[in-house]
């Protein structure tokens, strides 16, 4: 598996997969640099009168509810329906489900267009299978990543969509499938945008790597690879964040082997 999602990582640097990232103003700038380091190319574009133009020239769509309005909400919904007349590969980041009924709501409508990908932590994961809505505080979990896990099963089940809950311990769940990676480090919790980032990385893989499991899979391993690595040459969270760039972009095979940790069910 470690050579597998290797390659994978390699084909989205020589690929440079185009995504589209409908997300939250906190993260615009993370994000569109994650995608650039990984050797993928960010396009954040929300616009009501370019959603159908964006949707057909990019590969993948990659959808986060951080900050909400009536606007971002409508270009969201645009999106996801032109990617599904597409064919073309959805991620949706729910962020802060169940923290107010404003996001559920929105979530409720997105879902209801089975995006090929949910990811986000577990109390993320619990409020939108609506199994413990209580858990979510903000955008902070307060459940860790196995205790949703009967919620990812029930998501997957529900819509199709390749879940990934995000945590201490990274799991994707589609059917029977269940990958688990234990990188990354605590650290990584103090710089904004890390969830968001992994998700918009999940959009650059499954705009090119057919395997939907082992393109969230490798995502995640990247980005927990890059943070774990980047963490040995930081002083704290802002120097964590430039290191974390420098090693999605410099990450070679030999380190990206010996680090990684994964297990599979």
């Amino acid at each position: 598996m470690q050579k597998k999602l290797w390659q994978h990582i390699e084909k989205v640097r020589q690929t440079s997969p185009l995504v589209q990232n409908i997300t939250n103003y906190v993260v615009m700038n993370n994000t569109a640099n994650a995608l650039l380091a990984a050797g993928a190319l960010p396009i954040m574009a929300h616009a009501h009168p370019e959603i159908d133009e964006m949707a057909t020239i990019c590969q993948a769509i990659v959808l986060n509810i951080g900050t909400l309005d009536k606007y971002k909400v409508k270009s969201m919904l645009l999106a996801i329906k032109k990617a599904g007349e597409l064919g073309k590969p959805t991620v949706l980041d729910p962020v802060g489900a169940g923290a107010t009924s404003y996001r559920n709501e929105t979530l409720s409508q997105l879902l209801e267009y089975r995006p090929t990908v949910i990811r986000g932590n577990a109390s993320e994961i619990l409020a939108l299978a609506k199994q413990n809505t209580e858990t979510t505080k903000g955008v902070d979990s307060t459940a860790q990543s196995n205790e949703a896990l009967s919620a990812a099963k029930s998501l997957n089940r529900e819509y199709g969509s390749v879940v990934c809950i995000s945590g201490e311990t990274d799991i994707v769940v589609n059917g029977e499938r269940e990958i688990y990676l234990s990188n990354g480090h605590a650290l990584m919790a103090k710089v904004t945008g890390m969830g968001c980032s992994a998700s918009a990385l999940i959009g650059a893989f499954i705009a090119v790597v057919e395997d939907k499991n082992e393109a969230v899979a490798a995502a995640m391993a990247l980005m927990g690879v890059a943070g774990e690595l980047a963490e040995k040459q930081s002083d704290g969270p802002g120097s964590l964040q430039m290191h974390l760039l420098d090693k999605l972009h410099t990450l070679t095979e030999a380190e990206f082997i010996s680090t990684l940790k994964i297990s599979e069910k």
